[in-house]
């Protein structure tokens, strides 16, 4: 059996007007999230693992926008019912955050294996719905990181995932 990898991406998608992206869970239905998703080896860059699942599970190619490291991470205790996707002892996740501004409320493509329903919300309702809390922290940052210093579309992105988010090497 092949197992999960516990190195994720968080990709918050959003507006410039801070309306954000979420999904609802088809394994958890009334789970909403972000886009996340596991590295699929361990060498897989991170801009480009977060550039694979964005069109994986919303059809968006994330080369067209402007995708943004936004350099943070988080360890988390992967929940109990889907441990049985990582090999056994391992009970915690690094997560990379990542930002995706597109320049208006698009529609999605979903995967119906993943998601089974998507809608758009102002940040702080985005931030509310979320199941996840560290996904919620993630789309509450969005106001500071959006709006001021070293912000997603202010800040200078890598050229690694400027790249990736394109689909070439870094």
């Amino acid at each position: 059996m092949s197992y999960k990898i516990p190195e994720s991406v968080l990709v918050v998608i959003y507006t410039p007007d801070l309306q954000v992206l979420l999904l609802e869970r088809a394994d958890r239905p009334g789970f909403w999230q972000s886009v996340t998703g596991s590295l699929d080896t361990l060498e897989e860059p991170l801009a480009l693992t977060a550039a694979r699942e964005v069109a994986e599970e919303t059809g968006i190619i994330a080369g067209e926008h402007q995708l943004t490291d936004w350099g943070h991470a988080i360890q988390y205790d992967i929940y109990p019912q889907w441990r049985h996707r990582y090999a056994e002892g391992v009970t915690r996740n690094t997560e990379h955050w990542f930002g995706l501004r597109v320049a208006e409320a698009l529609p999605v493509t979903l995967a119906p294996r993943e998601h089974l329903r998507y809608k758009w919300l102002p940040w702080q309702q985005a931030a509310q719905q979320c199941f996840s809390g560290s996904n919620a922290e993630a789309i509450r940052q969005l106001a500071w990181r959006a709006g001021g210093a070293g912000a997603p579309g202010t800040a200078k992105e890598s050229d690694a995932c400027r790249r990736a988010a394109i689909g070439g090497q870094p």
